[in-house]
């Protein structure tokens, strides 16, 4: 039974189109919303809405939804539309009107709002240790090939003498800033939203702080509406940060891709990375890096979806916030596939030092060379111009 009905049979067609498939991708916000809804039987309480028996069988059972869900079997039926309804429907089967109970000072608009807070707590937490898995990969990487000497580029040509260690720290420098980046956006949305409802509070006196301390929130999102606003804005901005993540793997992704190849080959995969063709023998295919690179355009493209669908909005809620859920959870599982292949990458990756020695050719040293003559007094833009007669 769906939390809104009111006797009328809506269209299946409508009921189709509307519910898209909220009811499958609810099922990663179940034990959010179980949690979120013990602290606010908790807070019930407080405020004598809730008895004590009363509290302790909704607890219990909400616990009993987090293990069912996490065995696979708690299902959400599409004719529910999702988890916040089917959560408490299954509170009112087994405990009646104690159930009917747990809606009591909330929507499910502020209840998904605080699902999907607590889920991306979860999930920033998750990437940060994937990037710190990558700064290590890296590290260790730079330690044992960082002093070998390859050639650096700019314009896709050959520039100036480089190091391993210069361009693999270059990627683990961004990394900590990126990092960095996730720690402040992270405090940044730690606010409870839970108490707003549909965006302009409950005529009952709660505790907002009280369920905010309760769920481990750094503090409370106290304007209802800005709660509402802040869906999708929230979004935008964690779409955005985890796309530079994105941005630096396409970027090395590319290097490796361009220094593997026959010809040039510093660097070289294991067997076991690459892929074959199906109609030449001979073929050792990037394709793991290939998926890496085009992974940002993915990711990009998602928070255009987000962001374009936010504008125009007036204040409040609207039902476009619902298709901003799919486009967060795919960015934030191919941002945790693309770090784990990453790290892997860098802990199996091989340098062929002579290669790199053999590709060090004399142009290279052009700028070494004015520099010398810079040294003995001669003006730069004169010496700058004396070394490049000989590329001429």
């Amino acid at each position: 039974m769906k939390t809104w009905n009111k006797n009328s049979n809506l269209d299946k067609i409508i009921e189709d189109f509307t519910v898209g498939n909220d009811y499958l991708l609810d099922q990663r916000l179940v034990k959010y919303d179980c949690q979120a809804s013990i602290a606010h039987a908790e807070m019930l309480h407080e405020i004598n809405i809730l008895k004590q028996d009363e509290k302790e069988k909704l607890i219990q059972k909400l616990n009993e939804i987090i293990n069912l869900q996490e065995n696979g079997e708690f299902n959400i039926n599409k004719s529910e539309e999702d988890c916040h309804t089917a959560i408490e429907n299954y509170l009112t089967r087994e405990l009646g009107d104690t159930g009917k109970k747990i809606h009591t000072a909330r929507s499910r608009n502020d209840q998904v709002l605080t699902a999907l807070r607590l889920y991306y707590r979860d999930e920033i937490k998750n990437i940060k240790e994937l990037i710190k898995s990558n700064i290590k990969s890296i590290a260790d990487f730079i330690d044992k090939f960082g002093p070998i000497q390859l050639p650096g580029y700019t314009h896709t040509r050959k520039a100036m003498p480089s190091t391993i260690s210069m361009w693999a720290g270059g990627l683990k420098d961004s990394m900590q800033d990126n990092l960095d980046h996730l720690t402040f956006y992270a405090k940044f949305i730690d606010q409870s939203p839970l108490g707003t409802a549909a965006g302009y509070g409950a005529p009952l006196k709660i505790k907002r702080d009280y369920t905010a301390g309760k769920l481990g929130f750094d503090r409370v999102q106290k304007n209802p509406v800005y709660c509402q606003n802040s869906r999708g804005k929230f979004e935008s901005g964690l779409a955005h940060i985890l796309g530079m993540v994105m941005y630096d793997l396409n970027k090395y992704a590319s290097d490796l891709i361009l220094f593997s190849m026959p010809g040039c080959q510093y660097f070289t995969l294991p067997d076991n990375f690459v892929t074959g063709s199906s109609i030449m023998p001979q073929k050792k295919n990037p394709d793991v890096l290939e998926l890496l690179r085009a992974k940002y355009h993915v990711i990009i493209s998602l928070e255009n979806r987000i962001n374009s669908m936010m504008a125009n909005l007036i204040t409040g809620y609207h039902r476009d916030f619902q298709l901003f859920k799919e486009a967060i959870f795919e960015i934030f599982d191919i941002t945790t596939a693309s770090l784990q292949i990453n790290a892997k990458i860098f802990a199996s990756l091989e340098v062929n030092e002579d290669n790199c020695q053999e590709a060090l050719t004399e142009e290279l040293y052009a700028t070494e060379k004015a520099y010398k003559l810079v040294k003995q007094g001669m003006p730069f833009r004169e010496a700058y111009h004396k070394i490049s007669q000989e590329y001429q």
